[in-house]
């Protein structure tokens, strides 16, 4: 399965974004009222500047307490985040979330930020075809 099939799969394929000058705060109610665990973040909002996630926010909790939901997402943001195109197979972005042990991957063509998948999108991807296979050599077996 390719990365544009799981962006399908999606139906809503807006990206949600925060500057670099967001506060981490703001960024954090962000991903709790969108029930959602990462967040792109982007000076124009059409390029992946970085990348900041709820595990972004929590460790820098535990290691520098509260203060540093005034900061902004510039100064906890993974900068020039793992990217994949359209074109590429779940298992590679699958290969390269487990291998960098992370969880969401902005979707770029041409530079420009197109989508992102999750590590949940891309295993219900996986499962789905594995349904589909499954049924298929059923068919197969029983002759339909």
């Amino acid at each position: 399965m390719l990365v544009h099939q799981i962006l399908k799969s999606k139906g809503d394929d807006a990206v949600i974004s925060v500057t670099p000058a967001t506060k981490v705060a703001d960024a954090a109610r962000i991903l709790a009222e969108r029930r959602i665990g990462g967040l792109v973040v982007s000076e124009d909002g059409t390029t992946a500047d970085g990348i900041v996630s709820e595990r972004d926010i929590v460790r820098s909790l535990a290691v520098r307490g509260d203060g540093c939901l005034t900061e902004t997402v510039a100064q906890m943001m993974t900068r020039n985040p793992v990217c994949c195109t359209r074109q590429d197979t779940a298992d590679a972005v699958l290969a390269r979330m487990t291998e960098g042990r992370f969880r969401h991957m902005p979707v770029v063509e041409d530079g420009k930020l197109v989508g992102i998948v999750t590590i949940g999108d891309v295993v219900k991807a996986q499962l789905m075809e594995l349904a589909m296979e499954k049924d298929a050599l059923e068919g197969m077996i029983m002759g339909r």
